[in-house]
């Protein structure tokens, strides 16, 4: 009866497509066939073991998981675990390990040893024959967790490597041709754009890709998805307009311009642009003209930048430098920048240095990189929460792993204040009354800004607490690592993708019974997050692997949370006149769709952003089957000999040398390749930008940029072919066949890379209504 119940559950899971449905009952059918055959893997050698798994390795060649080659793997792997780290895999170990090879993203419980999950998985993916991307959200973790998995790989008789920022082009090629290789994702990223801009094969790094297993899925896969990484060469420098800058840093909100709700979109009043258009030199209806066209621009951008990104919340100066707070994440987020206009307006309002332009030669975004492979699985401590998205733009499906000891920890109810300050009142007082029992405290804050706010108030009042954020974010893990020492209280900004457990009574554990005793660890949100994900990465840091604790969110009616996103607060909610807190239930449900709308803007935002690069990743997909051809073949001798035969047959006889020809030709014809699709990118960037005004006509903005970008990327192949041809009409031959730098084939002597922030301004479509609204309000 059981079994019947099971399967018809089953069906209908698969009818409707439930996120986070995925049957485990196939797997959990498997454990005690693994369990079975450790008697006899104890008794091999080390030499034995390893062998055994590489007679698994032939039998498995380049074919797909039956049953009982899933056994022997995760058998293999928890014998290896149990030798090189003294650690025997948990059954729900084994059946993480078993959902990633099968192509799954994987939800674990923090504390629950992801990391060995993973591991064992990319072993099992390497015995299978495929070479393995373990993507993680960091350099540190690259790293650490391939020197920490390195001898359970070695037993298992799978080469590892990593790559991180400081190695070379050797380095890199030699850590790509392991079986499995960690990295992180704006590394491997960096890595794919490099390779794309060769003109030799033998300076390719990456081999074809074939399967990555994602940590922190949630956050690579949904919350990173649109983020393009780039490639820059350095053609020119463009500071930003420091006379705009300098004008819009006397405006003032309410009297020379307004913003949105939600802190998407500034805009200038009557009296703004009067202001402007006077400090500027202009009429005010030539600020809107075309004779001020390149001035208008510039002040919108340096309006932005001073009214919708605020210091030590969207970002740092450090260093003379502007870095990048990464949201989800609450740190500096490293090679991160906004599009160039607005990151030289940041830099003219913070008055530091601009950083170079450049001129992008190629990008690709997080999800599209990720697309690339065959076969993707992740996992991750949130991952119900997006299960739709994975689905939607992954085809992948949530398998919800359950912990190896029952969560215990205690979830309060939130608690709620009419203001920001009455709040902030309470959350001081919780944490001096739980401190005073000597409990652990973890307070995850929003930002920078309130982090060392709050440790300034605890200050005050003799409370002496660990401040970690965006700061001093390389000392994460030693200040994560204590925070469970008795007294501790540890201030943090986001804790998604810190990779480091808190361990009840610190790192050695000497007061790890006396903090079991008292309650384990407390944690204390200030607000919520956008997103519930987040809220539960900051619960999930207390009640580790069974562990005792609790914990509960702090929330105001007059939060940016509910500001941005629900502000039309029912009528008759009531608070108390001396604490200001609200216990009517109609003030938590305000909170709760107020994160849902979150939620959902954030997904739109997604599907409008994949909706616009769906066809960018396409073209270039297209053109790099050409490019490759290109570099693999002498096509582009062919091509110029065609072309010119007299001018192609003096060049081969100054050179004398086939191999030194091709690559000559290969050369010329790749240089206009790139600088087209160079130029094609930035074209699509002009038309982007300026899409929205369709909408004023009532035609689709994604229709009409489809209808420009289509025709000019047919004309790259071609054009490429003619310009190339030219090249070599034009040219003047040495003994040495063409002076390239002579004939204009220059590439950028200095390229580098780094991540484009995702626009924090509206949609095509409310930037249209926006606009609308201004010239209205103008008129």
């Amino acid at each position: 009866m059981a079994a019947l119940i099971s399967r018809v559950g089953k069906k209908l899971r698969r009818i409707i497509q439930r996120p986070g449905s995925v049957e485990l009952t196939r797997y959990e059918a498997l454990l005690p066939a693994v369990e079975k055959l450790e008697p006899e893997l104890e008794k091999l050698s080390d030499e034995e073991l390893t062998e055994r798994a590489g007679k698994l390795r032939e039998t498995l060649k380049d074919t797909a998981f039956g049953d009982d080659q899933l056994v022997e793997v995760c058998a293999l792997g928890r014998e290896a675990a149990r030798r090189a780290l003294g650690e025997r895999a948990f059954d729900v170990q084994v059946l993480g390990t078993m959902g990633l090879l099968s192509k799954h993203v994987v939800q674990m419980e923090t504390g629950e040893g992801k990391t060995l999950a993973g591991a064992l998985a990319a072993a099992g993916y390497a015995i299978r024959g495929k070479r393995v991307h373990v993507v993680t959200v960091n350099d540190y973790l690259a790293r650490r967790d391939a020197e920490w998995m390195g001898p359970v790989y070695a037993l298992l008789g799978v080469s590892v490597g990593w790559v991180e920022p400081a190695h070379s082009r050797e380095e890199r090629r030699e850590a790509y041709h392991k079986d499995v290789t960690y990295g992180a994702v704006a590394e491997i990223g960096f890595d794919v754009l490099r390779d794309r801009l060769v003109t030799s094969v033998d300076d390719l790094v990456q081999p074809d890709p074939e399967v990555a297993i994602v940590d922190e899925a949630d956050s690579v896969l949904v919350d990173e998805a649109r983020v393009p990484l780039v490639m820059a060469g350095s053609i020119d420098h463009t500071d930003a307009d420091d006379e705009v800058a300098k004008v819009v840093r006397r405006l003032r909100l309410g009297l020379h311009y307004e913003t949105d709700s939600e802190g998407r979109n500034a805009w200038l009043t009557d009296a703004g642009a009067s202001v402007v258009a006077k400090s500027l030199g202009l009429e005010v209806d030539d600020l809107y003209g075309e004779t001020a066209s390149d001035r208008l621009p510039a002040v919108n951008v340096a309006l932005h930048a001073h009214a919708l990104l605020t210091r030590d919340v969207d970002y740092l100066v450090r260093d003379g430098k502007v870095q990048l707070i990464n949201a989800a994440r609450g740190r500096v987020a490293e090679l991160q920048r906004w599009p160039d206009g607005l990151q030289a307006a940041v830099e003219a309002k913070e008055q530091v240095t601009a950083t170079d332009r450049g001129e992008i030669l190629d990008s690709i975004t997080v999800q599209a990189l990720l697309a690339r492979y065959p076969e993707v699985a992740g996992m991750t401590g949130t991952a119900v929460a997006v299960a739709e998205q994975l689905r939607e733009f992954y085809e992948l499906e949530v398998a919800v792993i359950p912990p190896n000891t029952p969560n215990i920890r205690e979830d309060l109810e939130d608690r709620v204040f009419a203001s920001p300050s009455q709040k902030l009142r309470a959350i001081e007082e919780e944490i001096r009354t739980v401190h005073e029992t000597g409990r652990p405290i973890l307070v995850g804050t929003q930002d920078v800004a309130e982090s060392e706010e709050l440790a300034e108030k605890l200050a005050k009042v003799d409370l002496e607490c660990v401040v970690l954020n965006a700061r001093n974010d390389a000392e994460e893990a030693a200040i994560i690592a204590e925070a469970g020492k008795k007294g501790a209280v540890t201030v943090s900004t986001q804790m998604a993708g810190r990779g480091t457990d808190i361990r009840l009574g610190g790192t050695d554990g000497a007061t790890r019974e006396e903090v079991v005793e008292l309650g384990g660890l407390h944690v204390i949100g200030t607000a919520r997050y956008p997103s519930s994900r987040l809220d539960g990465q900051l619960r999930g840091r207390s009640g580790r692997q069974g562990d005792p604790g609790s914990a509960i969110f702090f929330a105001s009616l007059n939060d940016e949370l509910v500001l941005s996103n629900a502000p039309d607060v029912p009528e008759g909610i009531t608070d108390d006149e001396e604490t200001g807190e609200i216990k009517d239930p109609a003030a938590l449900r305000q909170l709760n769709h107020a994160q849902r709308v979150a939620e959902g803007v954030d997904l739109e935002i997604h599907r409008n952003t994949w909706r616009y690069t769906r066809l960018i990743e396409r073209q270039r997909r297209d053109l790099l089957v050409h490019r490759d051809k290109v570099l693999r073949t002498a096509y582009a001798a062919e091509q110029l000999e065609k072309a010119h035969p007299e001018k192609f047959g003096e060049l081969k006889e100054k050179l004398d040398d086939q191999d030194k020809l091709e690559q000559m030709c290969r050369e010329v014809l790749l240089f206009h390749v790139d600088q087209l699709w160079s130029d094609h990118l930035a074209y699509l960037t002009d038309v982007r930008e300026s899409i929205h005004l369709r909408a004023l006509a009532r035609e689709t903005p994604l229709d009409e940029f489809h209808r420009a970008a289509i025709p000019e990327f047919h004309k790259i192949i071609a054009e490429a072919d003619s310009r190339a041809a030219k090249t070599l009409e034009e040219a003047e031959l040495t003994d040495e066949g063409i002076d390239l730098g002579d004939a204009g084939v220059r590439r950028a002597n200095t390229t580098w890379t780094y991540l484009v922030h995702d626009n924090p301004f509206d949609s095509d479509f409310e930037q249209t209504i926006k606009k609308v609204r201004s010239m209205i309000k103008r008129k």
